[in-house]
C-alpha cells in the first residue's frame, strides 16, 4: 500500500495477475460476504438516482478481478478480497477493518494507534497501523474532493463500501483482551457447528435473518421507518464506532453465560434471539449510513 497501493493505477492493473498467482488462506471476514452484500443492497435502495449512477460507473472501471462482478453489492466485499490477495496487502490493510476499543478501558484514540496523520499521502498509502474510524474519514474526504485521481477515487469508494459495514459489526469495534471475540469458543443449539464468538456475529446471526441476501435486504428495508432513516442517517465514523462498542458491551459480551470451561460458552436461546435482532438492526443502520455517506460525497 505504500506509494498509494503501489501507485494506485499500477497496483490496480497488477492485481489480477497477483490474484492468479496467489493462493492465500481464507480469513474470517466481518459480516461475511452476505452481510456486506445486504448492507450494500440496503444502501442502494436509499441512494439518489444520480449518485447510484455515479457509483455504478465508477465500479465499472475496476480491473482487479477480485470480485466476480462489478455490481455494488458484490464490490462491497472487495476490501476483504484485496486484503487476502497477497501477504503484502494483508499486512498493509488488515488493521483498517476494525477498532479494538477495550471493554475494560475504552480509549478510541489509543485503539486508533494515536490517529496518525496522512502527511500529504493518499489514504490508500496511509500507515498500516491505523483503524477503521480514521480510514472511513480519510476515504470519504477523498471521495468528496474533485482533485482526487480517478484511481484513488475508485479505491476510496471500494473501501468505503466495505468499511461502513465493518464498523457496524459490534465485535469490530470492541475487544475484551480476546481479539474481538475470536478467542471465545461458542456453540448454540440452533447452530450446527461450534465456532468463535466473533464468527457467530459475522455470519451465523446474519444467516438467521432469512434465505438469500436479496430477500433479507428487502425484509430489512420494509422494517426501516422514516423516523429511523432520519435518525440513523447522521453522525460520524467515531460516533458509529462508539455505538457499536456500546452494543458489543451490552449484547455480545454482557449476556455471555458462565463458561463451561475457560473461554468456552454454550449460548442460551435468549442470547441467540437477542443477537439476531441486534444484527438485523446493525445491518439496517449500516445500509442507511452507507447511503448517507455516498449521497453526501457524490451529490
Amino acid at each position: 500500500m505504500k506509494g498509494q497501493i503501489g501507485t494506485a493505477a499500477k497496483g490496480i492493473q497488477a492485481l489480477g495477475i497477483i490474484l492468479a498467482l496467489s493462493s492465500v488462506p481464507t480469513a474470517v471476514y466481518a459480516w461475511g460476504d452476505e452481510g456486506h452484500e445486504i448492507v450494500a443492497l440496503i444502501a442502494a435502495h436509499y441512494l439518489e438516482p444520480a449518485v447510484l449512477t455515479k457509483v455504478n460507473n465508477m465500479l465499472a472501471t475496476d480491473t482487479t478481478n477480485l470480485t466476480p462482478s462489478r455490481k455494488m453489492d458484490i464490490e462491497a466485499t472487495w476490501a476483504d478480497k484485496f486484503r487476502e490477495s497477497s501477504q503484502e496487502h494483508r499486512s498493509e490493510t488488515q488493521l483498517w477493518h476494525y477498532v479494538d476499543i477495550e471493554i475494560s478501558a475504552p480509549d478510541l484514540k489509543a485503539a486508533c494507534f494515536g490517529q496518525p496523520p496522512l502527511n500529504g499521502t493518499a489514504a490508500s498509502a496511509g500507515p498500516a497501523n491505523d483503524c477503521i474510524v480514521d480510514k472511513i474519514d480519510e476515504f470519504v474526504a477523498e471521495l468528496k474532493d474533485p482533485a482526487t485521481s480517478d484511481a484513488e477515487r475508485l479505491l476510496a469508494l471500494q473501501f468505503i463500501l466495505h468499511f461502513v459495514g465493518d464498523i457496524h459489526q459490534p465485535l469490530h469495534a470492541s475487544d475484551d483482551h480476546d481479539r474481538g471475540g475470536n478467542q471465545e469458543t461458542v456453540k448454540a443449539a440452533s447452530v450446527k457447528k461450534p465456532g468463535n464468538l466473533h464468527g457467530f456475529w459475522d455470519t451465523q446471526f446474519v444467516a438467521m435473518q432469512g434465505r438469500g441476501k436479496t430477500a433479507i435486504a428487502k425484509k430489512l428495508i420494509a422494517q426501516i421507518t422514516p423516523a429511523q432513516r432520519t435518525q440513523w442517517g447522521s453522525g460520524s465514523a467515531a460516533d458509529w464506532a462508539k455505538e457499536s462498542f456500546a452494543s458489543a458491551k451490552v449484547n455480545a459480551y454482557g449476556p455471555l453465560p458462565t463458561p463451561t470451561s475457560p473461554h468456552h460458552y454454550t449460548l442460551p436461546k435468549s442470547y441467540v434471539t437477542n443477537a439476531k435482532g441486534v444484527v438485523a438492526e446493525q445491518l439496517s443502520k449500516a445500509g442507511v449510513r452507507l447511503a448517507f455517506v455516498l449521497n453526501n460525497a457524490l451529490q
